[in-house]
């Protein structure tokens, strides 16, 4: 058995490149993975050891789709490349279909359930035709849980099929992620499924969060030498639960980030707008503060809040980078004081340590990253429960810790390539989760006195992972110790 094992995972280990998509984007930790164990991560990696001028807005233009398209797809199922016309007049196009199948075991204290067996099953699509790019992942999944009521591991919405109704026990639901940018010199517009991320940080910048579930967005891209201006539009849901009527009524992000990229440093700022049963197409427009224009509309149903982040790349070996989040104050010296709950805020301050180096012929990327985040009571809430707060189906838009709370995350990771690649991960996570009214993203928001973390006990987590992925097939585990116990394994095969 194990002489089969070792065969199998062989044979799909080769020297082809993994599958590309039209975007570099947030991980995929919940849902629709593919082979990559944790794509972003490395990406900032390569933000940490690779010169230049570096840009930190996510989902972003993945430069290199187009021409390396025939190398990374030419082995899908389905690839095509041709063209319309002849001559100068010519239009080309590609595009390439690949079958995803995935098999998982997923248990957990939290979750309070066992998932197994959970199958996804769909197809990835992407390709391109002159200026524009696309791709597209879709699956359906079914899900075998042992808890008597379950709860959605992902977050989004989901459906229990009851035995007396189709004969079986089981959770249902279907998934994507899609983005279709046109771009043209130095612009980019895109209509997109999934989540954006702002700021230099991994696990907990403030403003928008890789970790966020995803929602149907519009974005503008422009980009002008060391000036990036980005604009984006998203739809969000008020509630989880899809037969809410909460859901009936309407919540809109608008949201801009402005960077500076200055060689080693790297300057940002960002702003967000919610709008509750409001929808003012006008933020749109790139050059409009919300800051300021936030105040020309109700404030009881809207939200706003402003961000400030750098980032500092030292010599190639690390990079220092930090991130202020202000979402309302009295006053600069209030502020300071820090003693009432209209002050609220958030800061978050990391760094990653990155080197390349070679054993033989095959290359190991290593680093270390760690970050620590402290958010304030009421951050992100709003003043009536189910209106503006900065939230998508219930889960914050930004840190994914939530208001009154304070978290250290401190990873070390390596990828080694062989024909295939092994990736290894150590993730220590220390969270003060608050107990205090305005813990809750949901609290409605109130002047108190406030609280941070008062009482809140130490929930420190350990969690080991290893991957593998060779060009059609990929194997996951990761298993979480000491305060939660948490236990992930994934095989999934791509073609």
């Amino acid at each position: 058995m194990r002489r089969f094992l070792v065969v199998f995972l062989l044979l799909f280990a080769d020297l082809f490149a993994g599958y590309s998509g039209s975007v570099l984007g947030s991980e995929r930790t919940r849902n629709l993975r593919q082979l990559d164990y944790a794509p972003m991560l490395f990406v900032y990696h390569g933000q940490t050891v690779a010169p230049g001028r570096h840009f930190f807005t996510y989902p972003e233009r993945n430069k290199d789709f187009r021409a390396s398209f025939h190398e990374t797809e030419r082995a899908s199922l389905v690839y095509v490349a041709d063209s319309l016309g002849t001559g100068p007049d010519a239009h080309t196009y590609a595009f390439a279909v690949s079958p995803i199948l995935g098999l998982d075991y997923r248990r957990g204290e939290a979750l309070g359930d066992t998932i197994w067996p959970a199958f996804d099953g769909g197809l990835y699509f992407r390709g391109y035709a002159d200026s524009l790019d696309f791709d597209l992942d879709a699956r359906i999944y079914a899900e075998e849980h042992s808890a008597a009521k379950p709860r959605s591991f992902d977050g989004e919405v989901f459906d229990v099929q009851k035995e007396d109704r189709g004969g079986l026990n089981y959770v249902s639901f279907a998934r994507y992620r899609a983005h279709m940018g046109f771009n043209y010199a130095f612009a980019r517009l895109q209509l997109a499924r999934d989540v954006l991320h702002f700021g230099p940080g991994y696990y907990n910048n403030l403003t928008l969060n890789q970790f966020a579930l995803p929602y149907n967005m519009l974005t503008l891209d422009l980009v002008f030498g060391p000036l990036r201006i980005f604009s984006a539009y998203a739809d969000l849901r008020v509630n989880s639960w899809s037969y809410s009527k909460d859901n009936l009524n309407d919540r809109n992000l608008y949201a801009h980030r402005y960077e500076l990229a200055l060689g080693a440093l790297s300057l940002g700022v960002s702003e967000i707008q919610i709008l509750y049963n409001e929808n003012k197409p006008w933020l749109f427009v790139p050059i409009v503060p919300l800051f300021i224009e936030k105040g020309n509309y109700t404030e009881r149903v809207n939200n706003g809040a402003l961000a400030f982040d750098a980032n500092l790349q030292l010599f190639g070996l690390a990079r220092v980078y930090g991130e202020f989040f202000l979402d309302d104050m009295e006053s600069p010296y209030a502020v300071y004081e820090n003693k009432y709950s209209n002050n609220r805020w958030a800061a978050m301050a990391g760094i990653q340590v990155a080197h390349d180096f070679y054993v033989g012929n095959r290359r190991v990327e290593a680093g270390s990253i760690a970050e620590i985040a402290r958010v304030e009571p009421f951050t992100y809430c709003h003043y009536d429960t189910a209106q503006a707060q900065m939230a998508h189906l219930g889960a914050p838009l930004g840190n994914p810790n939530g208001p009154n709370s304070l978290a250290v995350d401190w990873t070390l990771y390596a990828r080694l390539g062989f024909g295939g690649e092994i990736f290894a991960g150590l993730h220590n996570k220390w969270l003060w989760k608050g107990v205090d009214y305005g813990s809750s993203i949901d609290d409605p928001y109130k002047t108190v006195e406030k609280r941070f973390v008062h009482g809140a006990p130490l929930v420190y987590t350990l969690a080991p992972s290893l991957g593998f992925h060779g060009r059609h097939v990929a194997y996951f585990a990761e298993m979480t110790f000491v305060d939660e116990k948490s236990a992930y394994v994934r095989v999934a095969f791509m073609w």
